[in-house]
């Protein structure tokens, strides 16, 4: 059974959804769709807008835009990056080219653990992003996404187009990626600094604050032991003046 799992053989199991975590037929799939209760992998439905004119950043003159399709995705991809890192290290980002309705701007991000990305899953689900609302963020079963891709797309060669049911990734220049990645490792050196010296800091207020109580505790116990010595002079002069007076009274009565 293991070798047939997740194949077209596979009579149990959808092996689209298997492979790349989407499937046309979605919950009306006559399959089963084992969805992960974890995973690296984040799947983040039409996160990629294709039309610029969408987007809130779009001038609010409607005038037609400059920018390129190419420039679009280049710069949906290096923000969509620096915004996802902030969650953890970012494996592998891919936004995908098909336009059938359950794929379309659809993204996947994939990172390091799984912890990291249970972050990231948590801070997406329900918030905003670029004035559309993230609200089916999920955790993905595809972890090699040489197996997901549709090889026929990479060679040009793809006859389904973009209705194909395997992943139509969008390229990337490699050199925007390594930027990325190197910008975003040295922001993460800076905040682990940011957080040695916030450490420091408050070692150093805590260091103080035990200073200012032992101080203070020393002169409350000074303070005692003078209040205690001037209340022992006091009954000790106390004492000695009633002494004085019985011994007086003695010597009257005597004389009497």
């Amino acid at each position: 059974m293991a070798t047939i799992h997740g194949t077209e053989e596979d009579r149990v199991n959808c092996p689209f959804y298997f492979k790349t975590g989407t499937c046309r037929h979605g919950d009306r799939c006559s399959r089963l769709h084992h969805k992960p209760a974890f995973s690296q992998t984040l799947l983040i439905p039409h996160f990629y807008d294709t039309n610029p004119q969408n987007s809130a950043t779009y001038n609010t003159n409607q005038q037609q835009s400059t920018t390129s399709p190419q420039e679009h995705l280049w710069e949906f991809f290096e923000d969509a990056f620096m915004e996802l890192s902030k969650y953890g290290t970012v494996v592998e980002l891919h936004v995908i080219d098909n336009v059938s309705d359950h794929m379309v701007g659809n993204v996947y991000v994939k990172y390091r653990d799984e912890e990291e990305a249970a972050t990231a899953q948590q801070a997406l689900q329900g918030r905003y992003y670029d004035g559309r609302l993230l609200n089916q963020v999920e955790f993905c079963p595809v972890l090699d996404f040489r197996e997901a891709r549709c090889r026929e797309f990479d060679e040009e060669v793809c006859k389904r187009g973009g209705f194909c049911n395997f992943l139509h990734i969008k390229p990337i220049p490699m050199p925007l990626i390594r930027s990325l990645e190197e910008d975003c490792e040295e922001q993460r050196r800076q905040q682990a600094r940011d957080r040695k010296r916030h450490h420091r800091h408050d070692e150093d207020e805590e260091d103080e604050d035990r200073r200012r109580a032992k101080k203070k505790r020393k002169e409350h116990k000074s303070s005692s032991k003078k209040r205690s010595k001037k209340h022992h002079n006091r009954s000790s002069s106390k004492e000695r003046e009633e002494d004085s007076s019985s011994s007086s009274d003695s010597d009257d009565q005597k004389g009497d």
